[in-house]
């Protein structure tokens, strides 16, 4: 990533990242040229619901996901997936407890006579 995408989103305020959304999906339905009442119904809502998203005004998380998925944005929910790490103590650890070798146990009662 370059540092101009890092913008500083902790100093904005609420208003401001409702706004950044509401531009982000009013860009992407636009240059999708479709209107706002064709979102709307394609995500089951009221256009004035889509208008509200768009102006950065409060809206339910769902009603967010809905837009994104009709306008085949719902790509960016990979930002929400957590990967598991693991420590690099429990990683040796986890290694150093690995089978290095396989054993065959002796079975006294079958012997297996020799070709010689």
């Amino acid at each position: 990533m370059n540092d101009k995408s890092n913008k500083n989103w902790y100093a904005s305020s609420d208003k401001v990242l409702n706004e950044t959304i509401g531009r982000f999906i009013k860009h992407h339905r636009t240059e999708q040229q479709l209107t706002q009442q064709e979102v709307a119904d394609k995500a089951n809502l009221s256009r004035s619901t889509l208008s509200l998203l768009e102006r950065g005004e409060t809206v339910t998380v769902t009603t967010l996901l809905q837009v994104l998925r009709v306008l085949n944005l719902l790509h960016i929910m990979d930002v929400f997936t957590v990967n598991k790490t693991i420590s690099p103590i429990a990683l040796a650890k986890a290694e150093q407890s690995e089978r290095q070798r396989v054993r065959h146990k002796n079975n006294s009662n079958s012997k297996k006579e020799s070709a010689w």
